[in-house]
C-alpha cells in the first residue's frame, strides 16, 4: 500500500494511508491531506492513484509544487520520491515497488568493505580521533579560561559595591547519590548514545533516497574519482578525505572542501562527492 509521509525541518508530522483514488493536498480544511501554512495554496495538488501507479498534479498552485527539488505540473510518483509544498514534504512510499532503485544507489555510491584500502581507511580514522580530540582539549581549555577569570560570590560583590549575599539555606547543594555500580556511575544517569543520522541524496538520479548511517565507518564516492569516509564518534559524525582522482580534490561541505583533516558534520550540512550533493541530517 502506498503512504504519504508528511514532515517539516526532518520532523515527521502525519502519515496517510493511501486507500482512495484521489487525494487533495492543501491548506483548506477539505483536504484529504491538509497542511495548515501560508504557503500552501487552499488547493494545492492533487494525487491519483490507478491501480498500482500514482500521479501527482499541481493545482495551480501560487507556489508551485516540487518532486526531488524539481518543480512539477504533472508527476508520476516513483517509490522514495520527495514532494515540496511550501515549507513541508511529503514522502511517497510504495511498499509494493521493489528496492532496486535503494540498492542501485548504495552499489553506486557506498564502498564495501572488501573493495576499501586499509591503509587509507586506517589514515581516515586517525585523522577522525585527532579530530575528535583537538575538539575535546579545546572543550577543556575553554573550561579551564572560564574558570580562571570567574569571580567569588565576595570579589563580585565588592566591584558592584554591594553585601555579599547569604547563602539561602534551601539552595545549598545536597550531595549527589548515584546506585552503586561496577564504575560507580548509574547508567540511568549517563548520556544518552549518539543518535543515527542520515545521508539524503539532493541531486542526480538519485535525489531524494536516503542512507541511514548505521556503521562506525561508512565510506563513500567512486574510487578514481573522489572518496570520502563518514565516521560515527561518541562525539558526532566526522567526514574525512580518503582518495581522489585529482590532488587536492575534496569533498565539499556546504560549498567549502574540507582540506585534509576531519571534518564533525552538523544537522543540515549539505556535503558534495564525487558530484552527488547529500544532506546531512541527525535523527
Amino acid at each position: 500500500m502506498a503512504r504519504l509521509i508528511l514532515s517539516l525541518d526532518n520532523q515527521v508530522l502525519a502519515e496517510y494511508n493511501m486507500t482512495k483514488e484521489r487525494y487533495t493536498i492543501g491548506r483548506l480544511p477539505d483536504n484529504d491531506v491538509r497542511i495548515d501554512n501560508p504557503a500552501v495554496s487552499g488547493h494545492h495538488s492533487l494525487i491519483i492513484n490507478i491501480l498500482n501507479d500514482s500521479f501527482l498534479e499541481d493545482l495551480n498552485s501560487t507556489n508551485g509544487t516540487y518532486v526531488n527539488g524539481k518543480l512539477i505540473k504533472k508527476h508520476a510518483l516513483q517509490h522514495g520520491d520527495v514532494i515540496t509544498i511550501g515549507h513541508h514534504q511529503l514522502r511517497f512510499s510504495d511498499q509494493q515497488a521493489p528496492e532496486t532503485e535503494q540498492d542501485e544507489f548504495e552499489k553506486t555510491m557506498v564502498i564495501p568493505t572488501g573493495q576499501q584500502n586499509a591503509d587509507q581507511l586506517a589514515e581516515a580514522e586517525r585523522l577522525a580521533d585527532k579530530a575528535v580530540a583537538a575538539a575535546v582539549n579545546q572543550d577543556v581549555v575553554h573550561d579551564e579560561v572560564a574558570e580562571s577569570v570567574r569571580l567569588d560570590p565576595e570579589e563580585a560583590a565588592a566591584l558592584e559595591d554591594k553585601a555579599p549575599p547569604a547563602p539561602k539555606k534551601e539552595e545549598v547543594a545536597e550531595p549527589v547519590s548515584h546506585a552503586s555500580t561496577m564504575t560507580g556511575i548509574d547508567p540511568a544517569m549517563a548520556p544518552n548514545a549518539l543518535p543515527l543520522a542520515k545521508l539524503q541524496v539532493l541531486s542526480g538520479a538519485f535525489a531524494g533516497r536516503e542512507l541511514e548511517l548505521t556503521k562506525a565507518l561508512t565510506t563513500l564516492g567512486r574510487p578514481g574519482v573522489q572518496v570520502a569516509a563518514i565516521t560515527r564518534r561518541a562525539e558526532g559524525y566526522y567526514i574525512v578525505h580518503v582518495e581522489s582522482g585529482k590532488e587536492g580534490d575534496f569533498p565539499l561541505v556546504n560549498g567549502q572542501p574540507i582540506g585534509a583533516q576531519a571534518r564533525k558534520l552538523t544537522d543540515n550540512d549539505v556535503v558534495q562527492l564525487a558530484g552527488v550533493k547529500m544532506g546531512f541530517f541527525a535523527a
